[in-house]
């Protein structure tokens, strides 16, 4: 199922190697979780090591004074992060209340002037496009009128809806015919 590579020709091994295998190094001593216990450590019951007291109450006060020296450290870095902060926000203060800040609102003010210019010549330059463009339209919509108009006038209504049926029995039109590829007429079906 896994590959297992073992000893040192683990990176060529990864090179050669087909991308879609796993590669499992292989661990000399060990077996996996699901193996059974050996039949040697059957029935064998695990005693912690002794524990010598006189070691236990040093490494107990070691570690004490390790977990207070810690706690200083890291106690000392916050102090120094807060006074970090307090110094960028004092320099911030004095730049937004001294001479920095009045030099920055007439900056500021100067910026906002000449942006202000620049959105009145857009603002006028849409302002010619879309007039020129509602003309257009406008054009366009008389032009529309009056083909409409026109068209009217060839309109069937109840007045001359006698001359009209006259007129196409008179003038029948044939639509089914066939044509090549210049487009004239090859074959014509007569009307009945």
């Amino acid at each position: 199922m896994f590959q297992v590579i073992g000893g040192r020709s683990v990176q060529a091994a990864r090179v050669l190697a087909p991308r879609s295998a796993v590669l499992v190094e292989a661990v000399r001593g060990r077996k996996s979780r699901t193996d059974p216990v050996a039949k040697s450590k059957v029935g064998r019951i695990k005693v912690p090591p002794p524990v010598d007291p006189v070691e236990m109450v040093v490494l107990k006060e070691r570690y004490g004074e390790y977990q207070m020296i810690m706690r200083a450290l890291r106690w000392q870095k916050v102090y120094a992060v807060l006074e970090f902060k307090e110094e960028m926000l004092r320099k911030k203060y004095e730049e937004d209340t001294g001479s920095l800040a009045e030099e920055r609102a007439r900056q500021e003010a100067q910026e906002h002037r000449v942006l202000m210019d620049l959105n009145h010549l857009e603002n006028q330059r849409i302002l010619k496009l879309t007039r020129t463009r509602a003309a257009r339209n406008c054009q366009r919509k008389e032009k529309e009128i009056l083909k409409l108009q026109e068209d009217v006038k060839n309109f069937i209504t109840l007045e001359n809806l006698d001359q009209r049926i006259e007129e196409a029995l008179d003038n029948p039109q044939n639509y089914n015919f066939a044509i090549d590829k210049q487009g004239k007429v090859v074959k014509q079906t007569m009307l009945q």
